[in-house]
């Protein structure tokens, strides 16, 4: 049948991960993504790696680990600051691969700010394995409102 899952997307979620719904745009075409908080509060998001994430080598695309990096990366500064940003700089080192069906999961720090300039810290990694590490400059461009029963913003 066409409506049926692929092994990869029927795989179980890790416990604590809630899926991220992107209503429009590039997250939704690229995702699904997830997330859940750390023991310090920190959000990790994270992906399965599926066919549309893909290089011809049936290994996960490097534009595809960029891009996860650049939202995983910069969704600190919502987090923890309540602004909407855009990403100025992203400069990666790419470690190691991930494969069909491995689990990606990815987060940040903020290490600097400045007249609403922010550079993070961040890591990309699957298991034990560190995929990406880098770091990212993004500028804040406005405060994001938050609706009831959206989540609690998190201050730093």
């Amino acid at each position: 049948m066409s409506d049926d899952l692929t092994p990869v997307q029927a795989a179980v979620v890790p416990d604590g991960y809630v899926i991220n719904l992107w209503q429009r745009g590039f997250g939704r075409t690229v995702g699904p993504f997830y997330s859940k908080r750390d023991e310090a509060n920190n959000e990790i998001m994270a992906f399965r790696v599926e066919e549309h994430h893909a290089n011809g080598m049936n290994n996960c695309h490097g534009g595809m680990l960029m891009s996860f990096a650049d939202m995983a990366w910069g969704r600190v500064i919502s987090n923890q600051r309540e602004i909407g940003w855009v990403t100025v700089r992203l400069t990666t080192d790419f470690l190691s691969g991930a494969q069909m069906g491995d689990w990606v999961e990815g987060g940040s720090e903020i290490i600097s700010e400045q007249d609403d300039v922010f550079t993070v810290r961040g890591k990309i990694w699957c298991g034990e394995r560190t995929l990406m590490t880098g770091t990212g400059v993004f500028k804040g461009m406005r405060h994001i409102k938050r609706k009831p029963g959206d989540r609690q913003a998190q201050r730093a």
